[in-house]
């Protein structure tokens, strides 16, 4: 499989069944960060548990309608990032993400994120990527607006979490944008 470096010793690559422990492990160590705002691997909380989380992700990669990836700083892995829902035929995907503490402050979400977004738009013809998340999810949407997404607007008390309504923020990225976007940026390396 494949390891994409991300540069200062951190890799983004597949993350597997065969990662289930590996992956409870760091559910572990973040669970109550990660779940601040999502209940991203909830089902996982113990080895049947993560398997069951990371199959499903197979399954949709299969089925060509999301997938996994994790997020690995010094051998460790810290978080990921994924495709929730994927659809190449009507050319739209919404991406994710999810981190525990040590893996924060770092920009390894944007620069993942951009690799996952070049190849939605640049190897599988997407035209729109969508980002989601919770109005009080502060760093989600730094992310959001590093990748110079647009906020298309705010979906009211859309999500019910830990008894609570939060209304979720909509950001996108339309081919063409992401295309301008990634031309500049090189031109100002050069």
């Amino acid at each position: 499989m494949y390891a994409i470096s991300l540069g200062d010793d951190v890799e983004l690559r597949p993350l597997e069944q065969w990662h289930a422990e590996e992956f409870l492990a760091h559910l572990e160590r973040g669970r109550e960060f990660i779940n601040q705002y999502v209940p991203f691997g909830s089902k996982a909380l113990d080895a049947a548990g993560a398997r069951e989380v990371l199959q499903r992700y197979a399954d949709m990669r299969a089925a060509d309608t999301g997938s996994l990836h994790g997020l690995w700083l010094e051998g460790k892995l810290v978080g990921g990032v994924l495709f929730l829902n994927f659809d190449a035929e009507q050319g739209a995907c919404e991406v994710g993400c999810w981190l525990e503490p040590a893996g924060t402050g770092r920009g390894l979400v944007t620069r993942a994120m951009r690799v996952l977004i070049d190849f939605a738009i640049e190897q599988r013809g997407i035209h729109r990527v969508e980002w989601v998340a919770a109005a009080g999810n502060t760093p989600s949407l730094n992310v959001a607006r590093r990748l110079g997404m647009t906020r298309d607007g705010i979906r009211r008390e859309a999500q019910l979490y830990r008894g609570v309504r939060h209304d979720l923020e909509v950001w996108s990225v339309l081919a063409p944008e992401w295309r301008e976007a990634r031309a500049r940026a090189a031109h100002k390396d050069h």
